[in-house]
């Protein structure tokens, strides 16, 4: 078994609001978006600083109830290894993983992910469900819907030199707008070596799926030269939360230039979005976030499948554990040449009423899972496929390819039993010449007949089907010269992640719901007798 690759790319859908100086906020305007500032450094010297001078004192931020609480349960549940553990030792792990940033919500597990959605002051207004609530008697909204009279006609007031602008993603012009923003703006890891890379045809297919809104589409531009400079967008979708159905808007792409950060333009781009939601008469919607505020439904962990073992190598996204060379590294993911299953094609636009049944019987299993009709199930599986034929766009791909739908027709009957599918998402490789692209494939849905079959599931039928499903799917992605297959501990995929070879990451994804209460969702861990992952079927982009 590979080392666990560290993961490079933060898989989170919002950027980072997190407050600056005063003298960088003194500094940040419209007129100077492009300017540099050394306060940054400064502040970056002084924090050193002050971290060598509580050391020095012997201060520490962590409470010694935590540690007290960590001591009993290694002493509880490690009898054999708790003679090696003491407070020091135990206080200095929990300072490496930076864990009362966890706590005060700034920050993933070891101090990832250090992206933000406002400070939980601002989150503390709105209708979600806040720290110490505990979990709700009943499922249910937590605000009441209004009449359209009722929701803010106009929009929520800018900063001076700005203004807002509603985006038409068709358009050529405005949707590389957006994507020149992302490119250089949006999710990178605490590195800085990777940064997201959304395409024009990836951002064509995630936000204008049938009944899209361009309204909920929202940027905001510089007022003296229409410079596009933040950036939020919501789709509708409907979605099932256990036993109910409602309809709602998945948010996501939160972004605002580097330089105007200090803007505080975080929560105003977020409550527009949502008077624009409630203008359309949606009050609940669901996202995702890398860091925790008021209150995750579900949280959920990335696994990495290396398959370009030496280009992941080269560019410090993965690394040769002690234990292996290189060389054997490398034979270990070698990924096979051949399909597995039986029957495999690439879907076509005949199967889709197929398809649509067997999505929507085999998403019931699920607590959490998206309602598709014909029309979204096309588009979800099909719009992104390209033009061409493949190998116009590089070898397994057609020119701008974003999906992968693969479907098991069989022979016989010719229904299909089995399909697969996966997303291109790209990351620009900072300031390498040599790979300036990490080609990236995210696992997206899937569903087999062999789900319904009786004790499928428990003479691990279902497990052995899944892994060939999703072990074709690797196969897709080779021969697409995919540098690195991602998926997350949601729907079947952990109990097959480890038997394809998958290595844990350190990426961290929350799952939320707004002015919606639910108990937990199984993710990364079960959760009320429900299996890990299970909770959670819904893929957000």
């Amino acid at each position: 078994m590979p080392a666990t690759p560290k993961q490079k790319e933060r898989a989170i859908d919002v950027e980072d609001q997190s407050a600056i100086s005063d003298q960088e906020e003194e500094q940040s305007s419209a007129s100077d978006i492009a300017s540099p500032s050394t306060s940054t450094q400064k502040k970056k010297k002084k924090s050193k600083a002050s971290k060598a001078l509580k050391v020095l004192r012997g201060d520490s931020e962590i409470p010694q109830q935590l540690i007290d609480h960590v001591l009993d349960r290694v002493k509880a549940e490690r009898s054999n290894e708790s003679a090696e553990v003491n407070q020091e030792n135990v206080r200095e792990a929990l300072e490496k993983l930076k864990i009362m940033d966890v706590v005060k919500g700034k920050a993933g597990i070891g101090g990832h992910n250090q992206k933000d959605m406002g400070q939980h002051k601002f989150w503390g207004t709105q209708p979600v469900p806040q720290p110490g609530e505990g979990p709700p008697i009943d499922d249910g909204y937590i605000e009441p819907s209004r009449p359209r009279v009722e929701v803010r006609q106009d929009a929520y007031p800018l900063p001076k030199d700005f203004e807002w602008s509603i985006l038409d993603l068709s358009d050529p012009q405005q949707n590389k707008e957006v994507y020149d923003l992302l490119s250089l703006n949006y999710v990178e890891d605490d590195q800085a070596a990777f940064r997201f890379q959304y395409t024009a045809e990836f951002l064509h297919w995630a936000l204008t799926p049938p009944g899209y809104h361009k309204e909920w589409h929202i940027g905001v531009r510089v007022s003296s030269n229409k410079k596009l400079v933040a950036f939020i967008s919501g789709v509708p979708m409907t979605i099932r939360v256990r036993k109910h159905q409602i309809p709602v808007a998945e948010i996501n792409y939160l972004c605002v230039h580097k330089k105007l950060r200090s803007k505080r333009l975080a929560p105003v781009l977020i409550k527009e979005v949502t008077r624009q939601v409630h203008l359309k008469g949606v009050f609940q919607a669901i996202y995702t976030a890398g860091v925790v505020v008021p209150t995750p439904v579900s949280v959920c962990r990335y696994h990495h499948r290396l398959i370009n073992v030496q280009k992941l190598i080269d560019i410090k996204f993965a690394y040769v554990p002690r234990s292996m060379t290189l060389a054997r590294m490398i034979r270990v993911n070698k990924v096979p040449s051949t399909f597995a299953v039986p029957g495999l094609r690439e879907m076509e636009e005949h199967d889709v009423p197929q398809v649509a049944d067997l999505f929507t019987r085999y998403m019931r299993r699920f607590d959490l899972a998206p309602l598709y009709d014909l029309d979204e199930v096309k588009h979800q599986f099909m719009s992104g496929m390209g033009t061409g034929v493949i190998g116009d766009g590089g070898p397994g791909r057609r020119v701008g390819q974003v999906t992968w739908t693969y479907v098991v027709e069989d022979p016989d009957t010719h229904k299909i039993t089995d399909f697969f599918s996966f997303y291109s998402l790209p990351s620009t490789v900072i300031n390498n010449a040599k790979f300036p692209v990490l080609e990236a494939a995210y696992l997206f849905y899937y569903a087999t007949e062999t789900a319904f079959v009786d004790d499928a599931q428990e003479n691990g039928n279902l497990k052995k089907r899944l892994e060939a499903v999703v072990g074709d799917a690797l196969v897709v992605a080779n021969k697409a010269n995919f540098d690195v297959f991602n998926a997350l501990t949601l729907m079947d995929n952990v109990p097959i992640l480890q038997d394809l070879k998958f290595g844990i990451g350190d990426g961290i994804l929350n799952f939320y719901l707004y002015n919606w209460r639910t108990a937990p969702l199984a993710g990364m861990n079960s959760e009320g007798g429900v299996p890990a992952g299970k909770g959670v079927g819904v893929v957000m982009l």
